[in-house]
């Protein structure tokens, strides 16, 4: 559906996007979806994007509402539409930009999931007795090493090139989104676990199935794979972050590689690391983006001072010997 003006408008904005903006393929793929869907909406009223409204803008978020889209997907689509019609008012295709003074539904506030500094340690000792080999238990570890040492997104670790993990490296350079680098320190244990890794990777008999992986385009990758892209599939990270989580005895529901980046982003936070630091390390364009963590150390203060502090106990707050689930639960 849609009309062949509408896609052409569309690929001509997500081409822009892509070579001004340097915009990532997930945001571009985002931005397509969510426009060809109000393009469709159009078409169904026989309308399409070159007259585009404030009015029909306010029909088509109400549409999804009454599709029971979730409020963070009527917001993302809104943003797409803002981008849009601000990028066909700077091309001239219009004079006005109609969706400039909407107000979206907002996000919901959500805290980030993460874990205790004791389950991470759970996870990096389960990490090498997790595999069906000596191979995979030891890329195992060096996995969860470099993602919990550097915070870095599930995307950039499975696409790191090998290239730039020579020479017993101290920092990292990784290509976050956007396309932009930024460098991150390695932990020792890290650096330990990188240097195992390449060992063997570099050792692979040539008739076995790493050896065969790097001696074609897989070559390239630090952890190289079968499949087009040549790496490992972010799918199968996750994957096998939930088996380890499992070995762990942790709830694998609770453990995924976003998790593993907020975990390293909050015990950064509170082993006394500035948010400007926590924001470069983690490759956020916003401070904003970075400020979310405090919310979680906020919290964890709170509890710490109706658990512990003695005036807290003198006006009737329950110690931490008090185990009753109302108390667990505030």
């Amino acid at each position: 559906m849609g009309t062949p003006a509408d896609h052409r408008a569309i690929s001509a904005f997500l081409d822009a996007q892509a070579a001004e903006a340097g915009a990532a393929q997930n945001t571009l793929l985002a931005y397509g979806r969510d426009l060809r869907d109000l393009s469709d909406w159009l078409s169904g009223r026989r309308e399409a994007l070159a007259g585009l409204t404030r009015e029909m803008v306010e029909d088509y978020l109400s549409h999804c509402d009454a599709q029971g889209l979730a409020r963070a997907t009527r917001a993302r689509r809104l943003a797409s539409i803002r981008q849009f019609t601000r990028f066909a008012l700077e091309e001239g295709w219009r004079e006005d930009d109609p969706a400039i003074r909407i107000a979206g539904p907002g996000r919901a506030q959500r805290l980030p999931r993460t874990l205790g500094r004791h389950e991470v340690e759970g996870l990096l000792d389960a990490a090498p007795r997790m595999g069906r080999s000596q191979t995979e238990r030891i890329r195992n570890l060096c996995l969860i090493e470099l993602l919990y040492a550097t915070g870095m997104r599930v995307s950039e670790l499975v696409a790191l090139p090998v290239a730039a993990c020579r020479g017993d490296p101290a920092l990292l350079l990784i290509r976050g989104k956007g396309g932009k680098d930024r460098m991150v320190p390695l932990t020792g244990p890290a650096r330990r676990a990188l240097s195992g890794w390449l060992h063997l990777r570099d050792h692979a008999p040539h008739d076995s199935p790493l050896g065969r992986l790097i001696a074609g385009k897989a070559g390239r990758w630090l952890f190289p794979a079968p499949g087009a892209a040549g790496h490992m599939p972010r799918q199968s990270l996750g994957r096998l972050l939930k088996d380890i989580a499992v070995l762990a005895g942790i709830d694998p529901a609770r453990v995924t590689p976003h998790v593993i980046r907020h975990a390293f982003a909050t015990h950064l936070l509170e082993g006394g690391a500035d948010l400007r630091s926590i924001q470069t390390l983690l490759g956020h364009a916003d401070l904003g983006t970075t400020e979310i963590y405090t919310h979680v150390l906020d919290a964890r203060m709170r509890d710490l001072v109706l658990n512990h502090h003695p005036l807290a106990r003198l006006a009737g707050a329950p110690g931490p010997e008090d185990h009753s689930p109302d108390f667990k639960d505030r």
